[in-house]
């Protein structure tokens, strides 16, 4: 149950991601729609985490587990500080944070996946 979770979640990301670039590339302010998006992404990370948690004993103790569950733990931060900087910031460089915070979603998002492929019996 945890890829398809994770291509979801990579899929959003990556419109996410998109949606901030050409934001910031526009000089746009964050609006309801890069909102709505960046929820999305938060929810999806939410039942990640919660997978991952649950499955966690599932990983062979000798390889990566740590890494697994510290970054489906700590993962759903960073859709929730970057948006909150983005609101408050009114610059061009709170969609440039938005776009790193997107891409890093979808990166360690793609890690997730990748340790549970690899190491889940």
């Amino acid at each position: 149950m945890i890829l398809p979770v994770s291509i979801g979640v990579i899929v959003v990301s990556v419109v996410w991601f998109v949606l901030a670039v050409l934001f910031a590339w526009r000089g746009r302010l964050i609006n309801d729609l890069l909102l709505g998006v960046a929820a999305l992404v938060e929810i999806g990370l939410l039942v990640l985490a919660v997978l991952a948690a649950r499955g966690f004993r599932t990983i062979d103790p000798s390889s990566e587990g740590a890494t697994f569950l510290a970054y489906a733990l700590s993962l759903p931060v960073v859709p929730i500080m970057a948006t909150l900087l983005a609101i408050r910031e009114k610059t061009r460089w709170a969609m440039g944070v938005t776009v790193v915070a997107a891409f890093t979603v979808a990166v360690m998002t793609s890690r997730i996946a990748q340790i549970w492929n690899l190491y889940a019996r």
